[in-house]
């Protein structure tokens, strides 16, 4: 876990807490400063990180149930994490899940992967007798391209990157598998250390989703078997999901353990499906906290 806070739809903020992933890349050619390397973890922009690591994560996170939805969702996680830095071969280190196909100085272009948790719906809410949300978990390209590197007179470094996401989303109960549409999310992420404090980490991003009508019908579409006379009928759209701005922070608590806190509000005016009747807020926000507690660490360094 590197960050508190992962991209849009805050169902995913939970699954990134411990920010497992895995990673084959396509190119081996050494880079010793990948754009996608995250500022808010333990070793500075300066250092290389170990090889391998392995450790405990967790925490604590409550989140909307889908966008727009006054009904939240709590999630507490503690489990274990191993990281692997390797030339080709990649496990955890806060970039999601994926499979690098070009890594440069400046940019990487990746299939990569998330996913949500499921979520319940609460009696006389909104999805009251709907069926409940289930696990999501979304694949496809991501292209990252670093604005711009700051070095600041008073010590600390920072990082702007751009990022365009596209991903194909599907749900699953674990008894079989539904494909939900596409997703397209653009982002600006800004990354600073050790500017107001020595070894703490700031990450601030904004993103905007827009998505297939699949995605739109599995959060807004009423179907007539589930009218009711508050509930009309309605049937969901393609475009505008909504836009996201986040804050994450971290912090030394000792040697081998860091602290995560952090937060969102999610911008839903606009969205495409604004009139359906389970659209319920224009503002929802996400919050949590966590930690990180690295256990062993190998002696040898990565190269990026």
């Amino acid at each position: 876990m590197q960050t508190l806070l992962c991209p849009f739809r805050a169902l995913r903020i939970a699954a990134c807490l411990l920010g497992l992933s895995l990673s084959f890349s396509a190119i081996s050619e050494q880079v010793k400063d990948s754009p996608n390397r995250d500022l808010t973890g333990f070793e500075s922009q300066q250092e290389l990180q170990p090889l391998w690591e392995a450790g405990v994560g967790g925490g604590v996170i409550e989140v909307p149930n889908y966008p727009a939805s006054v009904e939240r969702n709590l999630v507490a996680l503690a489990l274990p994490y191993v990281v692997y830095r390797g030339d080709i071969f990649r496990v955890g280190d806060g970039g999601g899940a994926r499979a690098v196909v070009i890594e440069e100085s400046d940019y990487e272009f990746d299939i990569s992967l998330g996913g949500a948790f499921s979520a319940n719906n609460e009696e006389g809410g909104v999805r009251d007798g709907m069926p409940d949300l289930d696990y999501l978990f979304e694949v496809g390209p991501q292209l990252i391209y670093r604005v711009r590197d700051f070095r600041f007179d008073g010590g600390g470094s920072g990082r702007l990157n751009a990022r365009l996401q596209t991903r194909a989303v599907f749900s699953t109960d674990f008894s079989g598998i539904d494909h939900q549409g596409y997703v397209l999310e653009p982002m600006l992420s800004y990354q600073q250390r050790g500017r107001l404090f020595k070894d703490t980490g700031l990450n601030v991003s904004l993103s905007l989703v827009f998505a297939t009508e699949e995605l739109h019908d599995y959060f807004y579409q009423v179907d007539p078997a589930f009218v009711t006379a508050q509930r009309p009928a309605y049937d969901a759209k393609s475009g505008y999901l909504g836009a996201e701005l986040s804050m994450g922070v971290s912090f030394p608590i000792r040697k081998r353990l860091r602290g995560f806190f952090g937060g969102s509000v999610q911008f839903n005016q606009g969205a495409a499906n604004r009139d359906s009747p389970l659209f319920e807020d224009d503002i929802t926000y996400s919050i949590g906290l966590g930690f990180v507690w690295r256990l062993y660490e190998s002696e040898q360094r990565a190269s990026w």
